[in-house]
């Protein structure tokens, strides 16, 4: 299949679904809206997931190198969402928040063909290195998952506080509920960051070939943690939840966002060159 299909059919395929989700809101009462996903809309979902797999798979590793961009980073960060809901719908009911992952993550599989990276990393062999990026990986799709979570808690709360909540809202968990799975969320990806900044911390010289250096990527992805730290002791020591907790959420997110994906886009695209 040509490199081109493995981003064009997972978007058709996200775009898809999003619009069939879109239309069964809208034309269905509230309490039959919220079905769940169904057999067929799993299926289709896991082989758009595979398919876009395959696609960063190939993107990301041409032979033996590595390639990597902030457009990959993105589809990957959707791409790892998007499976953590898949896996999350199985426990609990988000069906609104299908509504806004599916064309954020449309998007973002189309990324790769529109922005191919042309930077080689260094060091893809390395086991050590291998590691430190699944981890990192996996803290931003986390993290991104929970911006989505936050937003869409917030839209829900502003709706209940007007009294008007829309069809597409009507299908969610109550706000309690939904608060426990965003905390789930950021202590996982908490850890897994933590992970990714010891590893770089204690590994710079093996797995980027010198000694760590503190730059604005370095500074962005610290704020970050200490954002997340502070959430989450306020939320076990004081019981922080609602405004507070969803704004902490996104100022962790985007400062997150800036460390790697914000520099990268600047350079790649504004700049027009690698790093």
């Amino acid at each position: 299949m040509p490199g081109i299909l493995l981003h064009l059919l997972p978007a058709s395929l996200y775009l898809g679904l999003s619009l069939h989700f879109w239309q069964r809101q809208r034309g269905s009462a509230p309490a039959t809206a919220a079905s769940g996903l169904q057999p067929w809309e799993r299926v289709v979902l896991i082989a758009a997931l595979a398919m876009q797999a395959v696609g960063l798979y190939n993107a990301l590793f041409p032979g033996d190198a590595m390639h990597f961009g902030f457009a990959y980073a993105l589809s990957l960060m959707l791409w790892l969402a998007l499976a953590v809901y898949w896996i999350e719908s199985f426990y609990a009911r988000l069906d609104g928040l299908r509504a806004l992952v599916l064309p954020v993550a449309a998007l973002c599989a189309l990324l790769p063909a529109i922005f191919p990276a042309e930077h080689t990393l260094a060091n893809a062999g390395s086991p050590l290195f291998r590691a430190h990026f699944v981890m990192a990986m996996l803290a931003y799709s986390l993290f991104t998952l929970a911006a989505l979570h936050a937003v869409l808690m917030a839209a829900a709360e502003r709706r209940l506080h007007r009294g008007r909540l829309s069809r597409a809202l009507a299908g969610l968990p109550p706000l309690l509920t939904m608060e426990s799975i965003l905390f789930r969320i950021i202590l996982i990806g908490f850890v897994l960051l933590t992970l990714t900044l010891a590893s770089g911390v204690l590994f710079s010289e093996a797995l980027f070939g010198k000694p760590l250096s503190f730059n604005h990527k370095t500074l962005f992805a610290l704020v970050s943690w200490l954002i997340f730290a502070g959430l989450l002791m306020g939320r076990h020591a004081y019981g922080w939840r609602g405004r507070k907790a969803l704004r902490l959420t996104l100022a962790g997110f985007l400062t997150l966002l800036l460390a790697y994906v914000g520099s990268r886009f600047v350079v790649e695209v504004i700049l027009g060159r690698s790093m």
